[in-house]
């Protein structure tokens, strides 16, 4: 089945998430770095599931999505980018028109609309955004922010950012299903890192990490690193970290210095077998 919107659409977006390749020009009609009225957060409250952009599967450049059919447990770590006035005035996929001054998003799967909050991993900045349009059909980009959303995460000059997306739903889990965390490297496991809270204090800059493995065996923890030494992955260590009732030992790279270094890092994890990184900040 095809993308239930435009084919035209689905090429604007594809382009909207070239990340850093978009920004120069992309920017405010005027040419200023500053909105005409700088916008408050979306507002969260419950809407119908719209007619348009919801699938539930659709298809770009030959890949398939699947639309999600809730939004509810919905968490992930990845690399935000953003698109400006090359796409303001144009047709969102749930034809609406897109305001790159209002807090809105693109997603590919997250149901629409979907409200989600988003926050920089660098800064903790963080935001309330309404999910209303489909991308960023770019390889390891989990959200295409507008213009106003992207300056108030203050990743305007840079084009993309690290950041933590959780969607804020009215949904239901369906049954006596528990809700799955979606983020890379965090399942529910004994063995390995739960998804951390979303309430740390406000602070000037965070360290970032790429984690690969949380092991209740320093072996395993071993066999990893032996894994990464192999591949010429450089910057591993094993993070020891004790409770009362368990030692656990948590396979980290890093720091990350920007989302250039973290593309390079996931490919080769990816050439390495590894394919659930998962960022960690301190």
């Amino acid at each position: 089945m095809r993308a239930s919107f435009p084919l035209l659409a689905i090429g604007m977006l594809a382009i909207a998430g070239c990340g850093g390749n978009k920004v120069r020009g992309d920017g405010p009609p005027s040419g200023s770095t500053r909105v005409p009225e700088i916008p408050g957060d979306a507002v969260p409250r419950p809407e119908a599931r719209s007619k348009y952009g919801n699938g539930p599967t659709y298809e770009v450049f030959g890949k398939r999505y699947t639309v999600m059919p809730l939004s509810a447990g919905y968490q992930e770590r990845g690399v935000a980018s953003w698109y400006g006035k090359k796409f303001h005035g144009n047709l969102t996929s749930n034809r609406e028109t897109y305001d790159m001054y209002r807090m809105t998003a693109a997603h590919k799967t997250l149901p629409l609309p979907t409200y989600v909050r988003v926050r920089n991993l660098r800064n903790n900045k963080s935001i309330v955004v309404r999910v209303n349009d489909r991308g960023p059909f770019v390889n390891n980009r989990i959200i295409d922010l507008s213009y106003s959303a992207a300056m108030k995460l203050d990743m305007i000059k840079d084009g993309t950012s690290l950041v933590e997306v959780t969607a804020i739903s009215f949904d239901e889990p369906q049954g006596d299903r528990p809700v799955r965390n979606t983020t890379p490297g965090a399942p529910p496991a004994a063995d390995h890192e739960q998804a951390p809270a979303n309430n740390r204090p406000a602070i000037a800059s965070n360290q970032i990490y790429v984690q690969v493995g949380a092991f209740g065996d320093r072996a395993n923890a071993e066999r990893r690193l032996g894994v990464l030494s192999r591949a010429g992955i450089g910057d591993a260590f094993i993070h020891e970290e004790r409770s009362a009732d368990r030692v656990l030992y948590r396979v980290r790279i890093g720091p990350v210095a920007d989302v250039v270094q973290y593309d390079v890092l996931v490919e080769e994890l990816e050439n390495a077998g590894i394919t659930d990184p998962y960022l960690i900040t301190e």
